[in-house]
């Protein structure tokens, strides 16, 4: 009896430690997104000018329609964007969505990259949290089920930070199209066609192009752009369409921006699954 005692107290100990390793762990990685989140907040510059529409008169149709929706003469240029949002996150596939609620924020400044912190997904035991976002050229993917066990972690390679770098720019058509002006790193091109925009933007040895759909009034309808990504059965990373839709426009501080979004992998093919679908609930600016 006496080993035996002694046997199961080891054992406790053992998860005792296994647990306060795992809660170690997970702080860790709260701490380390803490640093990259104000980091990037930092990225906002002190001085902040405001749209004038000439600006934009040089660029093709579609993008200087997009500009002239997108911002009110006068709008201040911020280009760092804080945004809470609730929605679904699916955890499937296209046959078998798996659909959770999932309440999150975000911290976007391209091309300096991106947090999006993930509070809550799922309901119960089944609960996950974490983080996806690039800082600092670095990127990461950690994601915690029940806030104990990981179950989702990936990046610190060039793969990881290629795709990483695709996203931060996509979501600036989103919610911070003052980063897309054209300037040192950003260049518009015609598509050959009326309702599209094209944008190439470069920051340091990574460059990614992005397309928008427009309508009459230059509101975008949907962003699609080749994301490097390993997302496909074969789990090989190759260029492969990836895109969403844009609905339900609100004025934030002057700049129009979508509250309703879906975003997948293989955008515009039949393959197409949105696994993430977001209702915006508010759009905020950090200054220095």
């Amino acid at each position: 009896m006496a080993y035996l005692g002694l046997a199961v107290g080891l054992l406790l100990a053992l998860v005792l430690i296994t647990v306060l390793a795992m809660q170690a762990w997970r702080l860790a990685d709260n701490r380390a997104a803490d640093f990259a989140w104000a980091w990037l907040q930092s990225q906002a510059p002190e001085s902040i000018g405001e749209f004038d529409p000439t600006m934009v008169e040089d660029l093709p149709d579609a993008a200087r329609r997009y500009f002239l929706f997108t911002m009110v003469p006068g709008t201040p240029l911020h280009v760092v964007s804080e945004i809470r949002m609730a929605g679904e996150i699916g955890l499937g596939n296209k046959e078998a969505p798996g659909y959770r609620p999932m309440k999150a924020r975000q911290i976007l400044a391209p091309p300096h990259g991106f947090i999006w912190r993930l509070e809550q997904a799922g309901s119960g035991l089944m609960q996950m949290s974490g983080s996806d976002g690039m800082g600092e050229g670095r990127s990461w993917t950690r994601f915690w089920l029940n806030k104990t066990l990981p179950v989702a972690r990936a990046g610190g390679d060039e793969n990881h930070l290629r795709a990483s770098f695709g996203r931060a720019v996509a979501d600036a058509a989103f919610w911070a199209p003052a980063a897309l002006l054209p300037q040192d790193g950003v260049r518009w091109e015609e598509t050959g066609e009326l309702n599209r925009a094209r944008a190439v933007i470069t920051h340091g040895t990574l460059e990614q192009s992005i397309e928008i759909a427009v309508a009459e009034d230059g509101r975008p309808l949907w962003v699609q752009f080749p994301r490097w990504s390993n997302a496909n059965p074969e789990k090989e990373w190759r260029l492969q369409p990836f895109g969403g839709y844009l609905d339900d426009f609100r004025n934030f501080e002057g700049l129009t921006l979508p509250t309703r979004v879906e975003a997948g992998n293989h955008f515009g093919t039949e393959a197409y699954f949105p696994f993430f679908r977001a209702r915006v609930e508010q759009v905020r600016f950090p200054v220095p």
